[in-house]
């Protein structure tokens, strides 16, 4: 055909798509093939287990170097693998499990989940003697710094952002905590916030209620609770701290409280 023919090559044969639309011709797809194909791999052996190397796996799993390091960034993302540099490092899968629940969604954890889970009800047992410390020292400007958190809370709920919710919330207990003027409760209790805050990998649905139904309802609990730390209502705030802590449903257990 020359430059000036009207085309009339026979038309492309369309690409299928893969199973979250992706074209399977494409990069994406192609890295996506290759996470998953190490995801299998990873199921089919215990937590913590060396998969090889990632050359080893690049080749099993017949794509480029460019490709196989968006599949990697995928799994890592996922929580699924864990990368060891030296002697006898390589790919492992990654010794996490959800264990910490936000009533219908898990916080995905790291390694240290057996940590978390402990951190978890130690700040749940803490949480009413800072409410009572609250009650009792809150001042104008601390109750306006627990607003602001509600806020964001509230635009995380908004925005249908259940990671960000979580970070709120937090922050939001860490300022209910900075108010206590019990330095050691203080600092143990944000030190228990940290270590769960630093080895949560991810937000994950969990159950058939609606993330955003559950979140929005988590939002109006904290923003009653900080109303009634600002009218000094000591019943309704430690009424409302309870509920926080007890709201999962009665098989689940309490250990994996989030």
């Amino acid at each position: 055909m020359t430059a000036t023919s009207e085309p009339t090559a026979r038309p492309r044969r369309p690409r299928h798509p893969d199973s979250d639309g992706t074209p399977r011709g494409s990069s994406a797809g192609r890295a996506e093939r290759a996470a998953q194909r190490v995801t299998e791999l990873i199921e089919s052996v215990p937590p913590g287990s060396r998969l090889g190397t990632k050359e080893e796996l690049r080749t099993l799993c017949e794509v480029s170097v460019g490709t196989f390091n968006e599949a990697l960034r995928l799994l890592q993302a996922r929580g699924l693998v864990t990368v060891k540099p030296g002697p006898g490092g390589g790919m492992f899968s990654a010794e996490q499990s959800p264990m910490v629940r936000l009533g219908n969604s898990v916080l995905a954890l790291d390694a240290r989940q057996n940590d978390v889970a402990d951190a978890v009800r130690i700040r749940d047992a803490l949480d009413p003697l800072l409410i009572e410390d609250a009650l009792w020292h809150a001042s104008p400007a601390d109750i306006a710094g627990l607003r602001r958190h509600i806020t964001a809370m509230e635009h995380a709920v908004t925005a249908a952002d259940p990671v960000a919710f979580v970070h709120a919330n937090w922050r939001l207990h860490a300022a209910i905590a900075s108010i206590s003027p019990n330095a050691l409760l203080s600092s143990l209790y944000t030190h228990l916030l940290d270590l769960i805050e630093g080895h949560t990998l991810s937000v994950l649905p969990a159950s058939e209620q609606p993330l955003g139904e559950y979140i929005a309802h988590r939002h109006a609990l904290h923003r009653d609770l900080v109303d009634a730390l600002d009218r000094r209502d000591r019943d309704e705030a430690l009424r409302l701290i309870s509920e926080h802590n007890t709201t999962l449903a009665a098989d689940e257990d309490p250990a994996a409280r989030r």
